[in-house]
């Protein structure tokens, strides 16, 4: 009983230290989404930009606590610019004119990074105070994965403190729901827009620092990454904040439960979830149907 209750425990840690690292990418989306009407097919090469980037900070300063920092702001600033130069003309315009965008600003990035870094893969340590494990019973579990669940609970609280407190998050609603109105008081409704997508590059630059050290920074590390990321978003509804989260927690149960009792099965079983989200609710589990 007490081995079976340990790897249940370990288990479900397991899918919180996923669902975090997939919050990270899908709030971003969310983000976007939520506020531009942009669906950013660039996301999954952000995340593996941020993921470069850290491992370049990290080769450089040794730090990786400083490469937490700076691969975030560099890859915000990367899609700060991305936006302002490109997506800022497509306002207005249907769907597929930020799909064909975004697409070219995937290829773009993956040719950058395969250019400046090559093709092998290339790891990043985890820190000393991070080495090490806890036991649950007879089962370890890595001080690593505490503190991925530790880093998304706090970014989940700190998002929605600063989207549901501050006057920031207030214009940033507003703007979302309505632009025009925002603009006609005075507020700077392409500087919102910019901030939003730079903030939501930058979580996902974070969470590609953060996934480095487990799966190593290499080519095509986003591609898998951002169709989880839309199923995600699809099934908590698009641009809602708390459907990310919970978007989240579901696709990591399913595929950390999923990969071990079901294997073969358990990528379908998450596209059953969303089919059926999607059936009874068109819009999401908190989206509007639009």
């Amino acid at each position: 009983m007490e081995n079976f209750l340990g790897f249940m425990i370990v288990q479900c840690l397991n899918a919180l230290s996923q669902a975090s690292l997939l919050f990270l990418i899908a709030v971003g989306l969310t983000l976007i989404f939520g506020i531009m009407r942009v669906i950013n097919f660039a996301h999954g090469s952000i995340y593996m930009l941020g993921a470069y980037v850290g491992y370049k900070v990290v080769a450089l300063t040794d730090n990786f606590w400083l490469a937490l920092i700076i691969s975030p702001i560099i890859v915000a600033g990367v899609g700060a610019i991305f936006e302002r130069f490109f997506i800022k003309w497509l306002y207005g315009r249907d769907g597929g004119a930020f799909l064909m965008v975004t697409f070219g600003l995937a290829v773009i990035l993956g040719e950058i990074v395969r250019l400046t870094f090559g093709t092998s893969p290339l790891g990043i340590s985890i820190p000393d105070a991070l080495r090490g494990i806890v036991f649950v019973f007879d089962f370890g579990f890595p001080h690593y994965r505490l503190f991925l669940i530790g880093i998304g609970f706090l970014v989940a609280v700190g998002l929605w403190q600063f989207l549901d407190k501050t006057r920031v998050g207030l214009l940033i609603r507003a703007t979302a729901q309505n632009p025009e109105m925002v603009h006609a008081l005075g507020t700077n409704v392409a500087m919102v827009r910019t901030g939003v997508f730079a903030l939501g590059c930058g979580l996902a630059a974070l969470g590609g620092v953060l996934a480095a050290p487990m799966v190593t920074a290499f080519l095509g590390m986003g591609s898998t990454v951002i169709i989880d990321a839309f199923v995600i978003v699809i099934i908590g509804g698009m641009g809602s904040f708390l459907g990310s989260i919970i978007g989240s927690l579901l696709v990591a149960f399913v595929q950390v439960f999923g990969s071990y009792y079901f294997p073969s099965l358990a990528l379908a079983a998450m596209y059953a979830i969303m089919l059926i989200v999607l059936i009874i609710r068109p819009g999401g589990l908190l989206g509007k149907e639009e």
